[in-house]
């Protein structure tokens, strides 16, 4: 099997591991429960010292993703996979509604292990907005997106903070890995959650952007992400 192939199959996996926790659940019970365990993330990472700097960047950020349980694993071969959701800034600073995505990447190289990891991702431009908004973005400089990481259990920092287009705040709840990292993951819209959770139609750009379908249950998640 040739890299590209393993690359495609693999990252399958990774996509159908994070999807096994809702395996048994309504797709509108999913939702409410990822914007609920956003909401908890969020305010988690606050009280952490080592992940409550994500905070300073608020002010000046064009959007987020909170991603509450990122799942992975490999040996040689790694995979990694969750759902998640992102939200912008609006024109009087607010913050949008939650549109759904799912994170799936894959790496090759020594490594071994499995973990369960809360991120948060402030995308610090409108190009970052930009690649995942238009084109389901990879990120990483291939496609011209700068990622810095900081904070528990994450992968080596990069980051300086100056001229970085995503910065992703990680903490690791389960386990130990190395090897991985969010160079080369790709974030994907979830057009099943968007329509359970707000109706049929919706489409990123319009929940995030045209105020289509919102959904009250997410005010906490909104505030917290506004409040101390």
């Amino acid at each position: 099997m040739n890299k590209p192939t393993l690359l495609a199959a693999l990252l399958a996996f990774v996509v159908s591991l994070a999807g096994c926790a809702e395996m048994r659940r309504d797709e509108r019970s999913t939702a409410v429960d990822l914007v609920n365990q956003a909401t908890e993330t969020v305010q988690r990472f606050k009280g952490m010292p080592d992940l409550q700097r994500f905070a300073e960047y608020m002010p000046t950020a064009r959007g987020i993703i909170v991603l509450p349980s990122v799942i992975k694993g490999g040996f040689m071969l790694g995979g990694e996979g969750g759902n998640g959701v992102m939200m912008v800034k609006t024109d009087d600073g607010s913050w949008s509604h939650p549109a759904f995505y799912i994170l799936g990447a894959a790496s090759f190289g020594i490594q071994m292990g499995l973990q369960d990891t809360e991120i948060v991702l402030v995308l610090r431009s409108n190009n970052a907005v930009a690649a995942v908004l238009d084109h389901q973005g990879k990120l990483g400089a291939d496609a011209g997106i700068t990622i810095g990481t900081v904070g528990q259990g994450a992968e080596v920092s990069t980051t300086t903070n100056i001229g970085v287009d995503v910065l992703a705040f990680a903490n690791s709840k389960i386990g130990l890995f190395g090897g991985a990292a969010l160079e080369g993951a790709v974030l994907a819209r979830r057009v099943d959650l968007n329509e359970a959770y707000y109706g049929q139609g919706v489409t990123p750009k319009g929940i995030l952007y045209q105020g289509q379908g919102q959904n009250p249950q997410a005010d906490g998640l909104r505030a917290a992400l506004t409040g101390p």
